[in-house]
């Protein structure tokens, strides 16, 4: 796939990684629909790409019938769609038993609900559009990118939701990949490292430091546009497919 041609609909698209894949996208010739639910940086993020290459949608990933009618309104705004690029997601910190007790259910049900429930919700909606797309190079009709995390695998103490949230968009990407192989779209997820984030920002620089030290090679933490850039490679190559990519710099968590 020519990333001129890219019509995609990036979920957390107006802040982090999902911001750093729009704009790599925009300024390669595509176009983006962003959904979030951050109406502020929403605007932003329309202004610096520019309102006749990216457009903002109030979207609850979680939310199928609002996923559905977004992505048809995405459809309309792109004039079709071929990617979807799944960057929202949530932490879900905390202890199966705290300083407060066992963690509340809702805590669990919650980030699973947004990081794994909300992936697929929208890939499934995203690829029943793509299958009517006009068969293109190898006969692709489109492509989904999901995003874990290298929790997934090495899960730390207090992260035993998001981990299981992660693992769990791991573990889909290849039985997706191959139900849809008969349509043309191919499935592939990244699982990223420790990037700097919002929250990282915020962090002592000190603590910064310290996360930077712990990676092999590069010793500093990944930018979004390392992520952006992966993301690029993937849509280009339409031999990769049902691949999870960990793109972390050789890093493995320690159990805190």
């Amino acid at each position: 796939m020519q990333l001129s041609s890219v019509r995609a609909v990036i979920t957390g698209g107006v802040s982090g990684l999902g911001l750093a894949v729009a704009q790599h996208l925009v300024a390669q010739g595509g176009k983006v629909a962003l959904f979030d639910l951050n109406d502020d940086k929403g605007a932003t993020a329309v202004a610096g790409l520019g309102t006749d290459k990216a457009r903002y949608f109030n979207v609850n990933v979680s939310d199928e019938a609002a996923v559905a009618a977004a992505i048809d309104q995405a459809h309309d705004f792109l004039g079709g769609l071929n990617v979807a690029m799944n960057c929202a997601g949530i932490l879900g910190a905390g202890r199966v038993l705290g300083k407060e007790g066992p963690m509340p259910l809702a805590g669990f049900q919650g980030t699973v609900m947004v990081n794994l429930v909300g992936s697929f919700n929208v890939a499934k909606a995203a690829a029943n559009r793509m299958q009517h797309n006009e068969a293109g190079t190898d006969g692709e009709r489109g492509v989904i990118i999901n995003t874990a995390s290298i929790a997934a695998y090495e899960g730390q103490i207090g992260q035993a939701a998001y981990a299981a949230s992660k693992g769990g968009v791991v573990s889909m990407t290849l039985p997706m990949a191959r139900e849809l192989s008969r349509f043309g779209i191919r499935v592939n997820t990244i699982a990223p490292g420790v990037f700097w984030t919002p929250m990282v920002d915020g962090m002592p620089e000190a603590v910064q430091q310290s996360l930077a030290a712990s990676i092999p090679f590069p010793s500093r933490l990944g930018k979004p546009e390392d992520f952006a850039s992966l993301v690029g490679f993937i849509l280009g190559n339409t031999y990769l497919n049902g691949e999870t990519i960990r793109l972390d710099g050789a890093t493995r968590l320690a159990p805190k």
